[in-house]
């Protein structure tokens, strides 16, 4: 009896697949896209988290608040801070019930996560906006952990865009200016472009 070939998976060529076709996708107005993932994060109020380290990947379904451009998680502690104390990056899924594929949406977050002191002012002003009483914290055995996920790039797919005759899938990536603000730029064909939208500048880049 023969003895089958020895199957070998093209991992390169699949992790490239939808790079190439986004880049013939018609991309959207940077600030509207903006606009749109702003709606769609705000919308919402849970995410999966996934961590990783050398041994272990994580993903974990947790609450978020999305503040002044940024996600915050608290925890009370979990198998993710493994891979957050030797690798900082993260990945973000938010995303609606499956209702066919004509009424996708969802959206991936990449980004850089790091710990934010307990009881610090920007600690405070997280529990603040929670409406959690900072008295009710300090009497915990210790004070909850709060993650801050700074967004690096965002994938927005919604089945709605087509019928404003733009690709479902729109990438969005978030850099820094001069001033060290952070402002986002969408990738346009692959291409380098500049893009002035209401006075705010607006650069865009290939993803990798």
């Amino acid at each position: 009896m023969r003895m089958e070939e020895e199957y070998e998976f093209d991992y390169d060529a699949a992790a490239e697949y939808w790079a190439k076709k986004d880049a013939e996708t018609v991309t959207m107005n940077p600030k509207a896209l903006k606009d749109k993932i702003k709606a769609f994060i705000e919308r919402h109020n849970t995410c999966a988290l996934a961590t990783a380290s050398d041994d272990l990947v994580r993903c974990t379904p947790i609450e978020y608040n999305y503040v002044d451009g940024c996600f915050y998680l608290f925890s009370e502690g979990g198998l993710k801070f493994k891979g957050l104390k030797v690798n900082k990056h993260v990945g973000l899924a938010i995303y609606e019930t499956y209702a066919g594929f004509g009424k996708l949406k969802s959206l991936q977050v990449t980004g850089a996560a790091d710990m934010v002191k307990p009881f610090s002012d920007e600690y405070l002003k997280l529990l603040d906006y929670k409406k959690i009483p900072v008295e009710a914290i300090r009497k915990l055995p210790q004070p909850m952990n709060l993650i801050r996920v700074i967004p690096e790039a965002y994938d927005y797919l919604d089945s709605d865009l087509k019928n404003d005759g733009f690709g479902s899938r729109q990438h969005l990536d978030v850099v820094k200016n001069d001033h060290d603000d952070r402002n986002t730029g969408s990738r346009i064909n692959g291409s380098s472009k500049s893009q002035e939208n209401n006075g705010s500048s607006w650069r865009t880049r290939m993803r990798r």
